[in-house]
C-alpha cells in the first residue's frame, strides 16, 4: 500500500465503481470560506470513463457546496473506503465540472450510467485525474452494508422535474458562502 498514480488501472476502477458509498471533498478559493466533505451513494452512479476520467451522479441536496466549488476552482478529491474485505483507502484528486442535468454535456456524459440520469439528478460532476493515491486503511472499522436508501428517490418522484427545478432555484442558487450555484 501507499502507492500514488497518476491514472486509474482496470483493477482498481473496477474496485472503485464496486464501493457502496464515497464521499467528495472541496473548498473555494476564499481562505474564509467553508470546507465541504459530502458522503454519496453507489448504486451504479460513479462510473470510471477511463484511467483518467472519473464522474458521478450529483443528486439534489439541501447545499449545492460541490458545484459552487468546481465553477471556483475546478479542486475536488474523491474518497473510497473500504468498509468489508482487505483494508483499503483510495483517494481520487483531480480538477473537476459539474455539467448541469438539462445540459447537452450531462446528457451525453449520461449515457455512461446504466440507469441513465434519475429526476432528481442536479448534475454530472466529472473529475479529470491528476493524482491517485491509496493508503492501508487499518483505521477503517469493518462495517455491513445492509442497503441502499429509497428515500431520496422517493423525495423526487414526489416533487417531479419541476418540482425540483423549483428547488434548485429556491435552495441551490448560491454555496453556504455565496458563490454561484445551480444556474
Amino acid at each position: 500500500m501507499g502507492r500514488v498514480r497518476d491514472v486509474l488501472d482496470d483493477q482498481l476502477a473496477k474496485w472503485i465503481e464496486s464501493q457502496p458509498v464515497f464521499f467528495v471533498a472541496t473548498a473555494p478559493t476564499s481562505t474564509d470560506g467553508h470546507v465541504n466533505c459530502s458522503p454519496k451513494g453507489n448504486r451504479g452512479e460513479l462510473v470510471v470513463v477511463d484511467g483518467s476520467t472519473v464522474a458521478y451522479l450529483d443528486q439534489t441536496g439541501s447545499g449545492t457546496e460541490t458545484i459552487a466549488h468546481l465553477g471556483d476552482n475546478g479542486r475536488i478529491v474523491l474518497m473510497f473506503c473500504a468498509f468489508d474485505g482487505p483494508p483499503r483507502i483510495v483517494r481520487v484528486h483531480g480538477r473537476g465540472r459539474a455539467l448541469l442535468a438539462r445540459s447537452a454535456a450531462a446528457a451525453g456524459m449520461s449515457a455512461h450510467f446504466a440507469g441513465g440520469a434519475g429526476v432528481g439528478v442536479r448534475s454530472v460532476i466529472v473529475v479529470d485525474v491528476e493524482r491517485v493515491s491509496d493508503s492501508c486503511g487499518y483505521g477503517v472499522p469493518l462495517m455491513g452494508f445492509a442497503g441502499h436508501r429509497p428515500t431520496m428517490d422517493d423525495w423526487a418522484a414526489r416533487k417531479g422535474r419541476e418540482g425540483i427545478e423549483q428547488y434548485w432555484k429556491e435552495k441551490n442558487a448560491s454555496s453556504i458562502d455565496g458563490l454561484p450555484g445551480v444556474h
